[in-house]
């Protein structure tokens, strides 16, 4: 029998693998090592990621909300639903993390002109050139992350992630069919 190697140096995922391989060898743990090694790498990723926000003084959720903005392209501004709407953004809470930021003078608010019920958040000077930094080292963060891959390889687990995010989605939607038919809608 192999003999197992000290914790410190063993991938704590196979480890996991292993041990079911041997409880409950009549087991596909195919997913197991997908998952587990994509949530061990989330929580990493999640930790070193918010490292430049703390140093700016903002936080993840303030870091999409002017990430949003800045995408929007001039004069750098959307509604709360557009920002809800925009990609990363859930809606709640956008208004708590708007008010933040106007009050750290990174967003102002703007009433419509030609519909004052609709209210816009709008990029100040400070926050353009606030988001602008943060997201240079956001990407120069990000890339040392991926400084163990190649290229190529990155792109390839890329086009991975984007078809694993499609599964999910798939069997997330087939259960939600399945709880509205279940439910007699």
């Amino acid at each position: 029998m192999a003999q197992r190697k000290p914790a410190h140096e063993q991938d704590a995922v196979a480890s996991v693998v292993e041990d079911w391989n041997r409880e409950r060898p009549e087991l596909d743990t195919a997913p197991l090592e997908v998952f587990a090694r994509l949530h061990r790498v989330f929580l990493r990723y999640q930790s070193q990621i918010s490292k430049p926000m703390e140093g700016h003084g903002i936080s993840m959720a303030g870091f999409d909300v002017l990430t949003a903005l800045r995408r929007a392209g001039a004069p750098y501004s959307r509604t709360a639903g557009e920002l809800a709407r925009s990609g990363l953004i859930s809606s709640a809470g956008v208004t708590l993390r708007i008010d933040r930021l106007e009050k750290d003078g990174l967003i102002v608010r703007e009433r419509d002109p030609e519909d004052r019920r609709v209210v816009h958040s709008r990029l100040s000077e400070q926050g353009i050139e606030q988001i602008d930094t943060l997201f240079n080292e956001h990407l120069e963060n990000e890339r040392r992350m991926l400084a163990g891959m190649t290229p190529a390889e990155c792109r390839q687990l890329a086009k991975l992630l984007g078809k694993l995010e499609r599964s999910v989605t798939a069997a997330q939607e087939a259960d939600e069919e399945e709880d509205a038919e279940a439910a007699g809608e």
